[in-house]
């Protein structure tokens, strides 16, 4: 009898604990302000208080312009299709927190897994401790998003395009990474530099696209950021981004940007004996800035996000490996380009807040010390992997409630023009997607 009690008991304390946590956290690195709020549910949870389980589905029907379009809206398409139902995301959470006798954390645990058609994969394991004498300080160790930029951090259930730009996805894949953090958060808001957020932490490097570090060179990744700061019904917030890493160099050769006698733009090889397991430089450089308003209608709000560095790559690729490049088996020479890239989104709400439009702009040149008519001359080394990508997203959500909303969005994606088999005129990769999304 005592066992049926306290399973019917556990059901109903988890059964309170989802519906009481519809409001989970917003940014990947932040903490769900619900642990704090007084417990006013029944007793039966009380031994569970400190135990919070969220989730989060995104189920969508999707066109595309062509047959096995390329695409970074949710994966490419089938040989042979232009459309398709998928199940862009389906994730539950489960953390646990302990708080101290203030009321503020002492440590958070949290796990969270995605499972859809395509498999099941963990995408949070971490344990992150806190100091409770000045409460001001935290550690967080495992699994866990990167803090670098606002769009890689900003979580999938709060955020209003259905995906994160290009950009994100070739130089920030999966947006996780296993390592340690050390981060300046005040927790007690009346603080007077409560509002500063610092965090600066050590990487593998090569987050979830390989199952091990393939070397011995990690990232360093710092981020400042403002917290939202809202007066006279205007709130902004923004912040910078460093990340200084790299990977070992598989051969000992190196291609770089040069220029060639008659003015042509091209890669030159170094092949020194000593580029051989040397670290190629992985540097980026982030600003970020939010400005939203608040109105009767709602709120209008933009954002704008910029990024440059250098990223090491292949001749094919400059997405970060998982394990050390190679082509067909063969380990690859490293290319080394300058890149740049912006996103800028712009939302408004439309008569209420249950309506919302927003148009999305981004772009992402993965080697800007050439143009598009340098790529594909013969003997320049310019490959597919340096041609730009500009995207112009369109798209409106209907609120059904705080937990269910509709996203109609259009990706109107363009690439430049070059004389490179393929891209000589605009690729037919244009995407629609129609997104039913619930949280709880």
């Amino acid at each position: 009898m005592q066992t049926k009690i306290n399973l019917a008991g556990l059901f109903t304390a988890i059964l309170l604990l989802a519906v009481s946590t519809a409001n989970s956290q917003r940014y990947l690195s932040d903490i769900d302000s619900s642990f704090f709020i007084k417990d006013t549910v029944r007793p039966v949870i009380k031994r569970f208080e400190n135990l919070r389980i969220t989730g989060y589905i995104q189920p969508q029907y999707q066109v595309a312009e062509a047959q096995g379009t390329a695409s970074y809206a949710g994966g490419n398409f089938s040989q042979f299709s232009t459309s398709r139902f998928m199940l862009r995301r389906a994730r539950v959470k489960i953390d646990y927190v302990m708080p101290s006798k203030m009321r503020y954390p002492k440590a958070l645990f949290s796990f969270q897994i995605d499972a859809t058609e395509r498999g099941v994969i963990v995408r949070d394991m971490f344990l992150k401790m806190f100091e409770t004498k000045s409460n001001l300080f935290s550690m967080t160790a495992g699994l866990f998003a990167r803090p670098f930029g606002y769009e890689v951090n900003l979580s999938s259930t709060f955020r209003e395009t259905p995906e994160r730009g290009r950009m994100s996805q070739i130089l920030m894949p999966s947006e996780r990474d296993l390592g340690v953090m050390f981060s300046h958060e005040p927790q007690d808001q009346k603080r007077k530099y409560s509002r500063f957020k610092f965090d600066v932490g050590v990487f593998n490097g090569q987050g979830l696209s390989g199952t091990t570090d393939f070397d011995s060179y990690k990232d360093l990744i710092a981020r400042a950021f403002l917290r939202p700061n809202t007066k006279n019904k205007v709130e902004i917030s923004g912040g910078l981004s460093l990340l200084r890493g790299g990977w070992k160099n598989g051969t000992k050769y190196v291609y770089e940007n040069s220029t060639a006698s008659n003015g042509d733009k091209l890669f030159t090889v170094d092949s020194s004996e000593s580029n051989l397991g040397d670290a190629l430089p992985r540097h980026y450089y982030g600003a970020d800035a939010q400005l939203k308003l608040k109105h009767k209608w709602g709120e209008t709000e933009w954002r704008a996000e910029y990024w440059f560095g250098k990223q090491p790559g292949t001749s094919i690729s400059t997405t970060n490996p998982g394990t050390v490049p190679a082509v067909n088996n063969v380990l690859a020479p490293a290319y080394l380009r300058r890149f740049d890239g912006i996103f800028l989104l712009f939302l408004q709400n439309v008569i209420n807040a249950k309506h919302q439009v927003m148009l999305k702009y981004d772009w992402y040149d993965p080697n800007t010390k050439v143009v598009a008519g340098d790529i594909g001359k013969a003997g320049t080394n310019l490959t597919a992997a340096d041609v730009k990508f500009s995207t112009l997203g369109i798209g409106y959500a209907y609120h059904i409630n705080p937990q269910t909303k509709i996203i109609f969005y259009y990706d109107v994606v363009k690439n430049e023009t070059t004389q490179l088999s393929g891209y000589t005129s605009d690729k037919k990769d244009n995407i629609l997607t129609c997104r039913l999304q619930f949280r709880f």
